[in-house]
């Protein structure tokens, strides 16, 4: 017999993402200084939802939940931070406004909270991104690493957070080699980048995203690798901080691009069950 609706919302890997990113940010009010007000978080959690609800009445769309607005919503409170309380919504409600408005081929083209990201600290004074909040901790870094693992697997994005994060570390060790370092040194730096939390949030959390990853695993690995590479050079050979989130936004056109040249199977959230038993048209379900 089929699944029952609550073994397809089981399924569905999002909630174990919105679960994990609660404990993060639970962990980053309670253990380091996230400099995020309460209220800051409640309303782009609050805007990401009204403006879900907003779209899906204008599509009159079926079918399709919450998870992803919430999901927005901590990633936003994760990432972003400002001076003022109207920074956030306004974000929150850019960010789903884009999922819903810019798609291709029935997929949306980039990923909500790093689209709003984008958005905020192109046009919008008086924010900002802060890495080192998560600093090297070992235990927060263990728990960013156990927990996102868990989501990768769960979306079946697994080989991309960790491809993204070997190609990146791997150029790291290179470039070491080739200034000299000697071992200590190098080791040294290699475990403050192995160990920043905000790389691996955007390893475990962002760039595994897989509706915004090509769908076919060669092409997907190929993305992540040069997502990888760009970031890399953004940080070491610029010396422009967040270059993982630059990398994602500014290569997210291409993944179309590979779409259409290697097509492969769309990823579906809710596990084995045919899409069409979920949504009578599935190029306008938005992820």
């Amino acid at each position: 017999m089929g699944c029952g609706s609550s073994d397809l919302k089981l399924q569905d890997a999002r909630l174990f993402q919105v679960g994990f990113q609660a404990i993060l940010l639970t962990i980053g009010v309670l253990l380091r200084d996230f400099s995020l007000l309460p209220a800051q978080m409640a309303l782009a959690i609050a805007s990401a939802i009204a403006t879900q609800a907003f779209w899906l009445k204008v599509f009159k769309l079926k079918n399709v939940g919450y998870l992803s607005p919430l999901i927005t919503g901590f990633g936003l409170s994760l990432l972003l931070r400002a001076d003022s309380l109207w920074l956030h919504p306004l974000v929150a409600c850019l960010a789903i406004s884009g999922k819903f408005l810019i798609r291709i081929r029935g997929k949306h083209l980039f990923n909500p909270a790093n689209f709003g990201v984008g958005l905020a600290l192109l046009t919008l004074p008086g924010a900002w991104v802060s890495p080192g909040q998560w600093g090297n901790d070992l235990g927060i870094a263990v728990w960013l690493i156990a927990l996102g693992a868990l989501v990768a697997q769960k979306t079946q994005r697994d080989d991309a957070a960790w491809l993204f994060l070997g190609t990146f570390l791997g150029l790291t060790v290179a470039r070491l080699f080739l200034l000299g370092y000697t071992f200590e040194r190098g080791w040294e730096i290699l475990i403050h980048q192995a160990l920043n939390g905000a790389l691996l949030l955007f390893a475990f959390f962002m760039i595994s995203d897989p509706m915004t990853l090509p769908d076919r695993p060669a092409a997907r690995r190929l993305h992540v690798i040069l997502v990888a590479v760009f970031a890399f050079c953004w940080q070491f050979l610029l010396y422009r901080p967040n270059g993982a989130l630059w990398a994602l936004l500014c290569l997210a056109p291409l993944v179309p691009l590979w779409d259409f040249l290697v097509p492969g199977k769309r990823h579906n959230w809710h596990g084995n069950k045919p899409l069409q038993t979920i949504v009578a048209t599935q190029g306008k379900m938005p992820g």
